[in-house]
């Protein structure tokens, strides 16, 4: 169970693709200390083993009570991890202040094997060498590290670069996030279908011996994709449910996710914004438990078309995000993936 707290929108960069519009500013009606100390502390209501919590924006070192939060996280008992911008605040003392503070791992972005790339992307010119130098430091300080690069049109050439450049630092984990084009992220061109599916299948032969592990973002096809190779492979069933790429298998949004935005508002993901409650009025264990539109999600046989058919749905799900985005309908079909199911609609309906 990961919650994803969206602890500020405001934001020192301007990347092409940010799902929070973030701003130079706060938003107005942003949690206050307070509130957000309050909401912590809802956490617990989910009983054992306790979410992960991700502090995520904006960017989280734009909180002045930032460490205040993270020793609550820690005194309830919670696992803390932080994705910050990789702006003029981001520094190695502030790396070995959020391990101080507890603080188990850290996220950055990098979209681009070279500057040009990359801060064509983030918007602000140096974010490439300064996220260079936050790698370094996060490996001098044996922070654990995961790495979020985009895939879109514009950046799915320049991966296999992107790889090689990781492989110099000492990183835990890469996972590539599929382009959901909501936010700001409508100016950039989301992969065709059948182009993700081959970039999936590379995925899949890279991780066999990457140093790291190697994951998508949105984009749970991928499961349907490794056990297709791992059964071509010749693997039996406890095999694949004891290889790494089983990890995650039927997590989705709003089912294992649960988002919580700068305001207070509760949603399934951050970029399915479907607001379900607030933590000022709403429990957050409540709602995730019982708010109808997390119910359906919980529950895969509710989805429509081909992701509600298929025989992979419990393990995938598809991106209800991206079903979202593209219909309007949270439970429809995701279009990143064109796999015909064994019993699809479609084929029932030319019977």
């Amino acid at each position: 169970m990961n919650v994803y707290w969206e602890m500020t929108q405001a934001c020192g960069l301007a990347c092409r693709h940010c799902r929070a519009e973030a701003m130079p500013q706060p938003h107005p009606r942003e949690l206050s200390h307070e509130e957000s100390m309050a909401f912590l502390r809802q956490i617990p209501e989910f009983g054992q083993p306790l979410p992960q919590l991700i502090l995520t924006g904006g960017d989280p070192l734009r909180r002045p009570d930032l460490y205040e939060l993270i020793d609550e996280a820690g005194r309830l008992g919670i696992s803390t991890s932080i994705t910050p911008a990789a702006t003029s605040m981001l520094s190695r003392e502030v790396f070995a202040k959020l391990k101080e503070h507890g603080v188990e791992g850290i996220g950055l972005s990098l979209d681009g094997s070279t500057a040009d790339r990359h801060d064509s992307i983030r918007g602000v010119p140096g974010t490439y060498d300064r996220t260079l130098q936050a790698m370094r430091w996060a490996g001098e300080l044996e922070l654990p590290l995961q790495i979020n690069t985009l895939v879109s049109a514009e950046t799915a050439p320049d991966l296999p670069a992107v790889f090689e450049l990781l492989k110099q630092f000492r990183i835990a984990r890469w996972s590539l996030f599929f382009l959901i084009s909501v936010g700001r992220g409508k100016v950039l061109q989301p992969l065709p279908a059948a182009k993700a599916e081959e970039l999936m299948d590379w995925v899949y032969e890279l991780s066999k011996d990457a140093p790291f592990i190697v994951a998508t973002t949105e984009a749970p096809s991928y499961r349907r994709i490794a056990i297709q190779h791992m059964k071509s492979e010749g693997l039996t069933g406890e095999d694949i449910r004891r290889s790494p790429s089983a990890r995650g298998f039927g997590i989705r949004d709003g089912n294992g996710i649960v988002f919580v935005s700068s305001t207070g508002d509760i949603c399934p993901a951050g970029f399915l914004p479907q607001v379900t409650g607030n933590v000022r009025t709403d429990r957050l264990v409540e709602v995730y438990r019982s708010a109808p539109l997390f119910k359906q999600l919980h529950d895969p046989s509710t989805f429509h078309g081909n992701c509600g058919a298929c025989e992979y749905h419990t393990l995938c799900g598809g991106s209800r995000a991206r079903a979202y985005e593209a219909t309007g309908d949270a439970l429809a079909t995701d279009p990143l993936c064109d796999y015909e199911p064994r019993h699809s609609p479609s084929k029932e309906h030319a019977a």
